[in-house]
């Protein structure tokens, strides 16, 4: 299903969802992006590879993501060359590093963004291990739902969780999504959660409205190939 893109006049509209009116940057760091009652959400830099590497090699942090392996340098480094290209690319969408209002305190990523190859924009986090259990995830995708709905006119709205990542599906759900069922993005199943403006725009589904059931089988790693002698 397609998802509406930003219009004209959302890109150029004012955060209308900042508490602080006029933030200030502060030094090399651009000045808040946005802002809610405890998170200030940046522009990501050249300057922030660090923070990131240091978050991705978190074995904790990183157990439902991918592959649950942490990230390589040179996959931060490519990471650290896509993000700033995104804000020009997408107005209005992109990765921002979350800090704390009250200390600075970095505490992880937001992120409103096209799930690659598709045309589905997602609702997506990754906090510090110190961070969690505070409420930050719900407040800041909850933010982002907002500014996409209002600011940027979009029409749907998801988030894709690993299936045993119970704590993050509880986010989505305080977040404002409600649960879709099973998805297939990044090359594997997950679970799948949405947000809608009209109801025109939720799938339908032939088994009297319900999703469809997940066979758990196919969470099961495939034997290997063996190859074919010439």
């Amino acid at each position: 299903m397609s998802t509406a893109t930003p219009s004209r006049a959302a890109r150029s509209a004012p955060p209308a969802g900042s508490v602080a009116a006029k933030p200030q940057a502060r030094g090399d760091r651009p000045a808040p992006w946005r802002v809610t009652k405890r998170l200030a959400l940046s522009e990501i830099t050249c300057h922030d590879g660090n923070e990131l590497h240091e978050l991705d090699a978190d074995p904790r942090v990183m157990r439902y993501i991918g592959s649950g392996r942490a990230s390589t340098r040179a996959q931060i480094d490519d990471a650290m060359h896509r993000i700033p290209r995104a804000y020009a690319l997408y107005p209005g969408l992109g990765t921002w590093r979350a800090t704390r209002r009250d200390n600075g305190e970095f505490i992880g990523w937001f992120a409103l963004k096209y799930i690659p190859g598709t045309a589905e924009v997602e609702v997506g986090y990754r906090l510090r291990h110190g961070a969690w259990g505070r409420g930050y995830a719900t407040e800041g995708a909850r933010e982002l739902v907002r500014h996409g709905f209002d600011d940027l006119g979009l029409y749907r709205i998801v988030g894709v969780t690993h299936p045993q990542n119970t704590a993050s599906q509880r986010v989505l759900l305080k977040a404002g999504l409600a649960d879709a069922g099973w998805g297939h993005y990044y090359g594997r199943p997950v679970r799948v959660f949405e947000r809608v403006r009209d109801a025109a725009w939720r799938p339908k589904w032939a088994n009297d409205g319900a999703p469809p059931p997940f066979d758990a089988s196919r969470l099961a790693p495939r034997p290997a190939m063996r190859a074919r002698a010439g």
